[in-house]
């Protein structure tokens, strides 16, 4: 009787050497797996354009999954999500929350900058959601927090406003996620009051994340 190790070896000699390939283990060496194929992507259009591919950073075991709509400018220059202003407005919330950077996981729902910071187009998001999933499969976070519409609508399966959905609890693969305003909404207001009123709702936002972990405003 042919053994295991005999099929292996013809599949070899016919090429398949991915058969004989070590499957990761861990955490950490399974997303290193995801980020290697996002950096071979070509899915959709998109990896035409970007400067870098941005798969995501962080914690392989964070209590909260941050997700964006997409790489900016700065974030494609560079490789890494939320790096620019909105980006330094986020790590402030993160540290308001009492968390690090280095402690949650940050990721978007596309991988590459659509060209002009345009919203990704619906076969651009259906290309790298796979690669989301994957990623929220592997983190296994106790919260993930959409950033925008663009973030919330396409994880979840809706079709609303961020003012309408900010807050709410949904779930997805049995994770909770509540959705609240991109940083950026707060970058684009004018107005001092109108800044003031959109920090205060992120931050009851995120009062009721804290709020699923027992966690009290630090």
């Amino acid at each position: 009787m042919t053994g295991m190790s005999e099929y292996l070896k013809i599949y070899q000699e016919l090429g398949a050497e991915f058969l004989l390939a070590p499957v990761p283990q861990g955490r950490e060496a399974r997303l290193r797996d995801v980020h290697n194929r996002i950096g071979r992507c070509r899915n959709c259009r998109l990896h035409e354009s970007k400067t870098h591919y941005v798969p995501g950073e962080g914690s392989a075991d964070p209590d909260i999954l941050f997700i964006g709509e997409g790489p900016g400018e700065t974030e494609d220059r560079f490789g890494r999500p939320f790096i620019g202003k909105a980006g330094q407005l986020l790590d402030k919330i993160i540290a308001k929350m009492g968390y690090s950077r280095s402690s949650v996981f940050i990721a978007n729902i596309v991988k590459c900058r659509p060209p002009n910071n345009r919203e990704p187009d619906p076969d651009e998001v259906n290309a790298c959601l796979p690669y989301l999933r994957e990623q929220i499969g592997i983190l296994a976070p106790r919260a993930i927090v959409c950033l925008g519409k663009t973030a919330l609508n396409n994880l979840i399966g809706l079709d609303e406003g961020i003012t309408r959905t900010r807050g709410r609890r949904f779930e997805f693969q049995g994770i909770p996620v509540i959705g609240t305003y991109h940083p950026s909404f707060i970058l684009h207001k004018k107005e001092e009051k109108e800044i003031t009123q959109a920090k205060w709702e992120v931050w009851e936002d995120m009062e009721k994340v804290l709020a699923l972990f027992g966690k009290k405003t630090p």
